[in-house]
């Protein structure tokens, strides 16, 4: 039995996308790159934004789950965490369908949680209470429970959120989120603020992939030199169709037998993520570079689609190395939520 307010499963609060971070009555908070997930006591239970569970893929976080206070449920995220850094990609590959896979990940891999909300506590509804009470609550209680926990840092600082965002980048931070002070927990809905990390890179083009039309350009692949070679980064696909029919014809003129290095990551791998997609691709002479804008890196490639900002026909290629995708300094995980 269990003595929440209200059952399970429950819609997050979500965010919408500022260029800036605002200025007024808010609450600034690292933006975590993990797993969003709802924490429920009692009969535990750790939910997905989109309602999953992840309990069945993270077994070691159930005695977290079981410290919480009967009538308990937590919004936070889950984490892993390796050399004082959030790992996004280990993170993802917990995701494993295998029991016995699972159970060895969560030897090797383990995972915690970062709290950064309170919706109940002790059979209380906490969602129509202000934020500002809500983390005064979430501050008293995460101390107390397992050190499987963390608490996020938060300020009312504004100037003290745009260091923030600069120095927890080394941690594995992807930008600020900002809650209003007097808002209260709204489900489903984007009543938070999020302002997330975006760079520029000059990449140079390896290859392309053909639209599946078949007479235009559907992206073009993109790489970095390391250690001499080219290395696959990512793609990048945001073009109009009459931009890619003039892509096609001009990609075609100057097609190699190969590009991307042999010792480097490569297009086309597969994996469990890509069974069934179209992976074949056109290698081109790598000499054309392009600037593009990314939001985040993971193991050393752009996690999504990236942005393309403009043709860099004064750029020489061999100048495009990994060297410009060293993060800035800051301190590491453990520091950031007190550890």
């Amino acid at each position: 039995m269990s003595s929440w307010p209200f059952q399970p499963p429950i819609s997050t609060m979500e965010a919408r996308v500022f260029e800036e971070i605002p200025v007024g009555a808010y609450a600034y908070e690292p933006k975590w790159d993990g797993f969003r997930a709802l924490a429920w006591s009692d009969v535990p239970r750790l939910d997905s934004r989109n309602q999953k569970t992840l309990l069945r893929y993270f077994p070691e976080l159930l005695p977290a789950l079981q410290a919480l206070p009967s009538g308990t449920v937590v919004d936070g995220e889950v984490v892993v965490v390796t050399d004082d850094v959030l790992q996004f990609d280990t993170l993802q590959n917990r995701l494993h369908p295998a029991e016995s896979r699972v159970a060895m990940l969560a030897e090797s891999t383990p995972a915690s949680l970062v709290a950064f909300d309170l919706l109940a506590h002790g059979g209380r509804d906490l969602r129509a209470a202000p934020f500002s009470e809500r983390r005064e609550r979430l501050a008293s209680l995460i101390p107390g429970l397992s050190d499987l926990w963390s608490l996020t840092p938060s300020t009312t600082d504004r100037s003290l959120a745009l260091r923030w965002f600069d120095e927890f980048e080394a941690a594995g931070c992807d930008g600020i989120v900002a809650k209003r002070l007097d808002g209260p927990y709204v489900e489903g809905k984007r009543d938070m603020i999020k302002v997330k990390h975006r760079r520029t890179v000059d990449c140079v083009v390896g290859g392309y992939r053909v639209h599946k039309d078949g007479d235009k350009i559907g992206s073009i692949l993109l790489g970095l030199y390391h250690q001499g070679e080219l290395a696959f980064l990512g793609h990048c696909s945001g073009f109009s169709d009459h931009d890619r029919t003039a892509m096609l014809r001009q990609f075609e003129q100057i097609r190699s037998e190969d590009s991307f290095g042999e010792e480097v990551r490569r297009p086309g791998a597969e994996s469990r993520w890509s069974a069934g997609k179209d992976l074949s691709w056109v290698p081109v002479h790598p000499g054309v570079v392009v600037e593009i804008s990314y939001d985040q890196l993971t193991a050393g490639r752009f996690r999504h689609a990236t942005r393309f900002e403009r043709w860099r026909p004064d750029k020489d290629a061999a100048e495009c190395t990994t060297d410009q995708l060293a993060l800035p300094e800051g301190p590491g995980f453990g520091e950031v939520v007190g550890r």
